[in-house]
């Protein structure tokens, strides 16, 4: 509800179609998760909400923050930056390689003239 909430306020104020205004709202729901887990109260919402905070794009942006929030004693650059995405990096290069092989599947479809 409150992601549909933040679209609707980008499709009217910023002039966003239903399709541009996508980015911008999982970018704004990223943000309030890694704020709400910031401030300790993320945890307290995912007992409450369960499967329905862990699974989205929000229980990713925690996931990242907590790892980073966990090991800021060990400094920025080992502790943070490391920890911070060892979950993620598996879950970004997997979005890299999908996103390259969509693409080359692409542009040969283009070139051999089926698109």
């Amino acid at each position: 509800m409150i992601g549909q909430f933040i679209q609707t306020f980008f499709i009217y104020n910023y002039n966003f179609t239903e399709q541009t205004a996508g980015n911008p709202t999982v970018a704004v729901m990223i943000f309030i998760a890694m704020l709400l887990t910031g401030f300790g109260v993320y945890d307290r919402l995912a007992q409450f909400a369960g499967a329905g905070s862990a699974v989205p794009v929000t229980g990713f942006g925690n996931a990242i923050i907590s790892a980073a929030i966990e090991h800021r004693s060990e400094g920025f650059i080992l502790g943070v930056g490391g920890n911070m995405f060892k979950l993620a990096g598996s879950v970004i290069m997997s979005g890299v390689f999908a996103a390259f092989i969509v693409g080359l599947i692409k542009t040969l479809l283009i070139q051999w003239g089926a698109l």
